[in-house]
């Protein structure tokens, strides 16, 4: 994994890396996982370009330019392999870059695609994970600040599943995934993205465990599961939560107690709750802090990994830390274990889902029809605002949340056919969902305004 003694490749040559391709237009990858031999295909599948949720950010804000930084999976020309894609949207001039194309990964597999974070002084970094050990992994810089133009490649190593956080001040805090016996959670820091400190364990649970991480200044925290044996990740039950102020040096549960690392039984002081005794599956969608500065995470459960009614009922849901418990509080329901969308905590108090919550084109498939929720009472209650997409054709899946969101580009997200394979295209929506976006397949010039394909006043 990531070491000072490994070699730094392209940060060492003489010479300045060249100018990154561009792309025609915006094109996702679509990817597919577990065929089922049933009507379903396959246990998951579609349009994957911002898959999965296991890893985070893809998109930040930068105040200094005005921009929204976005990276995803995008298909190549023949869609044999995911191509690394970076870009930005402009919120002066409401436009989008043709994408530059950072990497070739040489697969088809949607996990291996990559995350983003900007340091202190506005550098572009991009991690591009693998899934496992057998391709590596690679930490690439931008040449300028907040300049897509060109790349160093930092460091190629392996890591799955990351979760890049730039601590202001203190440099980067990496929360990822080691496969070594199963799926162990580890993290590594680094003053400067170069020189990084060895990985050290947080939790190896059975089989292993995914997590969901955020940061809010100094306090960097995780939510996770694990994966019980024999099945390991089509067990995966519990929820876990960890948190940090001093850059991995401590690690402590919710009621600020110190936690020996690494976890490695499930009854143990980072346990949430116990949804193993009540033979439900968990699947983390996104955590956030309340008005209060305090964890909250969206999650779903199901009896079973495989798609279909029998499994059902597929419950999303939040918990809450309240300063003295953990409130478990019921959501909505949707149709498939990999239905994702991000949870928001706005100023005034305000949650916010944007999630796959209708059946979509292929109901029971990864996705969906997107719909928007609120609830102005930490989850008590939601209303159903409205739907934002009735496509016939392909579901939409993976809305991801951008940190530090603006109101115009608020969530972002694929589409794809959930049977086979298809196209798959990239769209964003606004906080109000008064408008879907599609980022443009098929550019005529260097920058474009996306086309509008859903408006609010159109669906009413």
């Amino acid at each position: 994994m990531i070491c000072s003694l490994l070699l730094l490749s392209a940060s060492l040559t003489a010479e300045a890396p060249a100018p990154l391709p561009r792309a025609e237009g915006y094109v996702g990858c679509w990817y597919s996982i577990g065929p089922t031999k049933d009507e379903y295909k396959y246990k998951y599948s579609g349009g994957m370009a911002t898959y999965p949720q296991q890893q985070s950010p893809i998109a930040i804000y930068d105040e200094a330019s005005n921009r929204t930084f976005f990276v995803y999976g995008g298909a190549d020309p023949e869609r044999k392999s995911i191509l690394h894609m970076v870009s930005y949207y402009d919120h002066a001039t409401g436009t989008v870059p043709r994408p530059a194309i950072l990497l070739d990964k040489k697969t088809n597999d949607a996990h291996d695609n990559p995350c983003l974070a900007i340091d202190g002084d506005g550098y572009l970094w991009v991690f591009s994970n693998a899934h496992g050990t057998a391709r590596p992994s690679y930490i690439h810089r931008s040449v300028k600040p907040r300049s897509i133009d060109a790349f160093e490649e930092v460091l190629e190593t392996n890591f799955s599943y990351s979760h890049p956080h730039y601590v202001p001040g203190e440099g980067f805090l990496f929360l990822h995934t080691k496969y070594a016996k199963g799926r162990g959670l580890r993290f590594s820091t680094s003053p400067d993205g170069r020189s990084w400190s060895e990985p050290s364990p947080i939790a190896l649970i059975d089989m292993g465990d995914y997590q969901f991480t955020a940061a809010r200044g100094d306090l960097v925290a995780t939510f996770f599961d694990f994966h019980p044996k024999p099945l390991g990740l089509d067990a995966r039950t519990n929820l876990y939560y960890l948190q940090t102020t001093d850059m991995g040096a401590t690690w402590r549960n919710v009621e600020g107690r110190d936690v020996a690392l690494p976890l490695s039984r499930p009854d143990n002081p980072a346990l949430v709750h116990d949804f193993q005794a009540e033979g439900k599956l968990v699947y983390i969608k996104d955590m956030n802090f309340d008005a209060d500065g305090r964890p909250v995470v969206l999650f779903l459960t199901s009896k079973g990994h495989q798609p279909g009614p029998q499994n059902g009922p597929y419950e999303w849901s939040t918990a809450r830390w309240d300063g003295r418990a953990w409130v478990v509080r019921p959501f909505t329901t949707s149709d498939h274990n990999y239905d994702h969308g991000p949870l928001y905590v706005e100023p005034d108090g305000t949650w916010r889902v944007i999630a796959p919550t209708e059946p979509g084109a292929q109901p029971f498939g990864t996705g969906g029809d997107l719909v928007m929720w609120t609830s102005g009472d930490r989850g008590a209650t939601w209303d159903r605002v409205k739907q934002l997409t009735h496509d016939k054709a392909r579901n939409h899946t993976y809305v991801k949340r951008p940190i530090n969101a603006r109101p115009d580009f608020y969530a972002i997200w694929a589409d794809g056919d959930a049977r086979a394979k298809s196209e798959s295209s990239l769209y964003f929506t606004d906080r109000l969902g008064a408008e879907v976006r599609r980022l443009p397949v098929h550019m005529t010039a260097d920058v474009q305004v996306p086309e509008v394909v859903e408006r609010e006043s159109e669906r009413e």
